[in-house]
């Protein structure tokens, strides 16, 4: 497939980055929430809302498995890696990498409201230190690279660009 597969808790800009990421490569640019979205006929919250999180989850895995693409910059839900067939499918012949961004910044642009705005696949009560406690572990098994994500999209886009570009998966 060689895509680019962004992973990483809500709020991290993967699909910012991964869109100017995709412009700099030529490559197309994918954002699982908008296919989620899509298919369901309704918004994240609202899915959350009259299907429950385990319902989520499901048509977030059924998503990820039913991508088909090529060089394609793919920014997946923070809850994607709940789903191994989804992973393990997005990852053939793609570099995923784990955008980690510092948990202070993550509590400061997931407050209760853009939390549900966003469509975040967690329980209300659940604090953001909690959900990262969480999906750590999986964003580890899962990326092949991990990109400490500096404040600023432009310095995240370039770093992003230099971790790639060192690792031989795209050419400087």
């Amino acid at each position: 497939m060689n895509n680019i597969i962004l992973i990483g808790m809500p709020g991290t800009g993967k699909s910012t980055v991964g869109v100017i990421l995709a412009k700099h490569l030529g490559y197309d640019f994918l954002d699982c929430d908008i296919l989620i979205a899509r298919r369901a006929g309704r918004t994240l919250p609202e899915i959350l809302e009259q299907d429950g999180m385990e319902r989520f989850l499901e048509l977030e895995g059924q998503v990820g498995e039913s991508v088909h693409c090529e060089r394609t910059v793919i920014a997946t839900g923070g809850s994607m890696v709940f789903s191994p067939r989804a992973m393990e499918h997005l990852k053939k012949g793609s570099i995923t990498v784990w955008m980690d961004t510092a948990l202070s910044t993550l509590e400061k642009r997931l407050t209760a409201v853009s939390r549900h705005s966003r469509g975040v696949a967690a329980p209300e009560d659940m604090s953001i230190r909690d959900i990262y406690a969480q999906r750590a572990p999986l964003y580890r098994k899962y990326a092949d690279l991990r990109l400490r994500c500096p404040l600023g999209t432009d310095r995240t886009v370039r770093k992003l660009e230099e971790l790639l570009s060192r690792e031989g998966a795209i050419r400087p």
